[in-house]
């Protein structure tokens, strides 16, 4: 079949789920710990995997025929998902607003960077730290800032009872401790 008649644009797939930032916000904010891990991806990914790929798919395409060729389609593919990644984190990087988490040391009010002791109001106790959009992870108790219990959590100091809207209904969270590193020190 002509190439006339084929559709070779793949750029939706295995595209990565993008959290988009609040309708109100034009800041990524984000620690400065996250902001580095970010701007080290960019640079490994321009620096080093990006001219890799170029160069696996150039000895590639050299090989002749490109109809078949399995090590040039998915280089091309490849260079497709590392483009499309370099753009995100330069948009990202772009509108990113440093917090830095220990100015607020040995302060009750929650904000960026605060890990936050509280309990539900069925007695549950948890432990989570609010972090960036790009940065947080839910493995290490991470939570964005823009997720549900976060955004019922900024700004409540401890022992504040703040009220968490669920599809369930409403939950009632109490602020038993807030903790933010210190200077010079990186957060859990």
């Amino acid at each position: 079949m002509s190439k006339a008649f084929t559709k070779e644009n793949d750029d939706n797939e295995d595209e990565e789920p993008v959290v988009p930032l609040p309708v109100d916000s034009r800041k990524n904010y984000i620690t400065p710990t996250g902001y580095k891990r970010l701007k080290s991806e960019l640079f490994a990914l321009m620096d080093e995997e990006r001219p890799k790929v170029v160069e696996t798919v150039h000895w590639a395409a050299s090989n002749g025929d490109r109809s078949e060729n399995g090590d040039y389609h998915y280089g091309k593919k490849r260079l497709r998902e590392i483009d499309r990644r370099i753009r995100f984190l330069t948009q990202r990087l772009e509108m990113a607003e440093l917090i830095e988490p220990s100015v607020h040391f040995g302060s009750d009010q929650i904000f960026l960077g605060a890990t936050v002791r509280y309990t539900h109001d069925d007695a549950s106790e948890h432990v989570v730290t609010i972090m960036g959009i790009d940065e947080a992870d839910s493995a290490r108790g991470q939570i964005s800032w823009v997720s549900p219990v976060a955004s019922a959590l900024l700004k409540a100091r401890v022992g504040d009872e703040v009220m968490l809207k669920t599809p369930s209904g409403t939950r009632t969270l109490t602020v038993l401790a807030v903790t933010y590193p210190e200077a010079g020190k990186t957060p859990p």
